[in-house]
This record gives C-alpha cells, sequence and structure tokens, in this order.
C-alpha cells in the first residue's frame, strides 16, 4: 500500500514573545493573516491528502471566512504545550484515514515563509527513507555561551561545526512520531522539536537544507520583516 502525505500545523499557541494583542498566527503580515500565507503554501502540494490545523478549545479569534478557498481542517484538540498539540494532531488525523505508515509534516504555523517548492523537495528526499528528517540550515553565526547568573556575560564561544538550525516541516511516519513523542512523556523528557522525540528512540532524522526566509516569527520587529519578504515575493 502506498504510503499518502498529512499536514499537521499546531496554532494553538499564544505568542506572548511576539508584543501582540492576539495570537501572531492571525495578526496581519501582507495582507493577509499570518496563518493565512503557511496555509497557502500547503494548498498548493497536491502531493497532501490534508492538511490538519490544530487549534485551541477556547480560540475566540479563528474565523475560517479569512481562509476561505484554502484546502485544510481545523480541530479545536489543541493542549497545554507544542507537544501534546502534535500528539492530539496525530490522533486526530485517524479520522481522516491517516495510518501508521503515512507520512505526517508538522509546520510551525508562526513560519509564513514556506514555500510549495521547500516542501515539495522534503518530500521528495525523505519519502522513501526509513526514519524521516527534518528542514535545517547550517549555523553560519558565531554561539556564545552565557554563563548562569552572570548578567549576561560570556562564559566561553562554543564550536559551530556540523550545528544545524532546525526548522519545519519535520516529516515522520505518524505512527514513529506518536509513539516516539508517548514514549518521551512517559520518561520525564522534554521535548523541543519532533525529531528530538524521534532521537530519544534512538533514530538519526535527516536534515534537507532549508531557506532563511522560513524563519519563525517570533519577535515584535520580526513581523515587518515577514511582511517585507512576503509583498516581495508576492510581486516576483
Amino acid at each position: 500500500m502506498t504510503s499518502r502525505f498529512f499536514a499537521l500545523i499546531p496554532c494553538a499557541g499564544t505568542g506572548s514573545r511576539s508584543g501582540a494583542a492576539m495570537p501572531k498566527q492571525y495578526r496581519s503580515v501582507a495582507g493577509r493573516d499570518l496563518l493565512h500565507h503557511t496555509l497557502a503554501a500547503f494548498d498548493a502540494c497536491h502531493e497532501l491528502a490534508q492538511t490538519l490545523v490544530v487549534i485551541a478549545p477556547d480560540d475566540a479569534h479563528f474565523d475560517a471566512r479569512r481562509f476561505a478557498g484554502l484546502r485544510f481542517i481545523v480541530r479545536r484538540c489543541g493542549g497545554a504545550s507544542r507537544q501534546a498539540s502534535v500528539l492530539n494532531g496525530l490522533h486526530a488525523l485517524a479520522e481522516f484515514g491517516a495510518d501508521d505508515n503515512d507520512w505526517v509534516l508538522v509546520h510551525d504555523a508562526a513560519r509564513p515563509g514556506i514555500t510549495p517548492g521547500l516542501i515539495r523537495t522534503l518530500i521528495g528526499v525523505l519519502k522513501d527513507d526509513p526514519v524521516g528528517g527534518i528542514v535545517a540550515l547550517p549555523v553560519a553565526d558565531t554561539l556564545k555561551r552565557v554563563a548562569p547568573d552572570s548578567g549576561g556575560r560570556i562564559a566561553r564561544t562554543e564550536a559551530r561545526d556540523g550545528l544545524w538550525q532546525a526548522q519545519t516541516p519535520q516529516m515522520f511516519r505518524v505512527g514513529m512520531l506518536r509513539d516516539a513523542i508517548l514514549d518521551a512523556q512517559r520518561n520525564g523528557h522534554d521535548l523541543t522539536d519532533e525529531a528530538s522525540a524521534i532521537e530519544w528512540l534512538g533514530h538519526a532524522p535527516q536534515l534537507v537544507q532549508g531557506s532563511l526566509s522560513n524563519f519563525k516569527v517570533t519577535y515584535p520587529e520580526d513581523f515587518d520583516l515577514a511582511d517585507a519578504m512576503l509583498r516581495r515575493q508576492g510581486g516576483s
């Protein structure tokens, strides 16, 4: 049986670091909700059987009319953490025919610079991989480690050789990712992304070259940068 591809976009966060009065995924960027730009990239990829957006049960900002014409489904099953939202989303995908052997691409809602081309590249590289993998960029900047309780003073410089900055989408088999998250939870392991869950099981995910434009909108100044980038892309 041929494996299918699903996308899962956890969208239950409050975006507290962004300085916005509402969750950042609903803030207008380049004339559209930030989430709209993200969903549009996945909508353009007909390789995907379905895209699931996971929002908080009490989300009062989501309005499906603002995303009219885009192919996706919504479930109000967001949890208290990203890890919980992803796990609940994996369970919800079963409603739409996803089985353990199918692939799921988990993507941050707040990465509106994702492109259909990058999504297709990830699928093309990983579709026959035994583990799966993630989009990432090699670290270009010098890294400094700050000593605890030092008031921001440098303790040492870290070697950047072999270091990559994780992005999303992160693509793994539905069953493997679900089992990895559950196992990590049982053992009290703190997960920072989906790849760390797979690593917890002893697997080595593949890295696929990402893009600087696929950055995560996190801080107030990031909105202006995303706005300029998306307007430039839309006009090209």
